[in-house]
């Protein structure tokens, strides 16, 4: 059943909006954002159990370093601001370390900090709904000048911005904060060919899942009529670029109606949807990101067993926090 836009929230005319964009142009694409509503977060939660992703538990370890290296040198408590926080259960590692600390979960998934809640019930926890630099400055709002801000961005999260979107995004966030303050980032390393598309097409069949229920998430929101099974979930890597590549690929030719949007979109056969992309790091060049936005690479952790880093960068200069 379509959804009449008199009721629409928001967010669903953003939704509508991206989908119709997405659709309608060459090469179809659809924002990687949208993979995680209550279901596809809940599949990326399965995703970070398979053997062959082992991106969450490198983050896991080098996130425990980090928190044993903060607990020695934050003496008193921080402001931590989480940017998608997930369920928040990797986080704890770092509030321990910290005692005393305010902590703001910011996640476009309201499961997701329902969650987050119910983990870190122990800690001083507050929720905010809603895109990262939107909700940041409310993070921020009356904080004491003797505070310092500690931004958690986890994860790889910073791996789904092209290069473009990724230096726009981190100077934005540092001119949101006041020099002194700190950026913990994860990114994901590149790595054997053959391990990289592994943790993005797994045997199992659960990323293919989690990838096919964007295209469930668009019936049930935007009454469209996309046969899941007539789609195939790709995984690519792009050596010059850096990055994978998910795509669903249709397996025949068809016409998908999308009453939500106000749009049918046409298909080929083979003709793909780029669905994510999720670019890849090396230390130099995290280093030189962190500089070009403002930031000054502070330490930089790395996990031997799968090639992860976790970066603290300290921002420098004036900033209009």
């Amino acid at each position: 059943m379509s959804m009449q836009p008199a009721v629409w929230s928001a967010i669903d005319r953003e939704f509508a909006e991206a989908v119709r964009e997405g659709l309608t142009g060459s090469p179809k694409t659809l924002p990687a954002r949208y993979l995680y509503d209550e279901l596809g977060s809940a599949l990326f939660e399965a995703i970070t159990c398979l053997p062959e992703y082992g991106l969450t538990r490198s983050d896991v370890r080098v996130l425990q370093q980090a928190a044993r290296w903060l607990g020695t040198l934050q003496a008193k408590p921080v402001e931590v601001i989480e940017l998608g926080s997930g369920t928040g259960r990797k986080t704890r590692a770092i509030l321990d370390a910290l005692p005393g600390s305010p902590y703001w979960a910011i996640d476009v998934s309201p499961a997701a900090l329902a969650e987050t809640e119910r983990q870190l019930q122990d800690h001083d926890v507050r929720t905010l709904p809603g895109a990262y630099l939107e909700m940041l400055p409310r993070a921020l709002e009356g904080r004491p000048p003797y505070l310092p801000v500690l931004v958690l961005f986890l994860g790889s999260t910073i791996g789904n911005f092209s290069p473009a979107e990724a230096e726009d995004f981190l100077a934005a966030l540092r001119e949101r904060l006041r020099p002194g303050d700190l950026l913990l980032l994860g990114a994901d390393l590149v790595k054997a060919e053959e391990t990289m598309l592994a943790a993005y097409d797994d045997p199992a069949g659960v990323t293919a899942a989690f990838n096919r229920n964007l295209l469930g998430r668009i019936n049930r929101e935007l009454g469209a009529n996309f046969d899941l099974r007539a789609f195939r979930h790709e995984a690519r890597w792009d050596d010059e670029e850096s990055r994978v590549e998910m795509h669903l690929c249709a397996e025949q030719a068809m016409r998908v109606d999308i009453p939500g949007a106000g749009c049918s979109i046409r298909f080929v056969r083979d003709e793909t949807i780029w669905t994510e992309s999720s670019y890849k790091f090396s230390a130099t060049g995290l280093d030189a990101l962190a500089v070009g936005a403002g930031f000054h690479p502070v330490r930089t952790w790395v996990d031997a067993e799968w090639p992860f880093a976790e970066c603290l960068w300290r921002v420098t200069g004036s900033s209009v926090g």
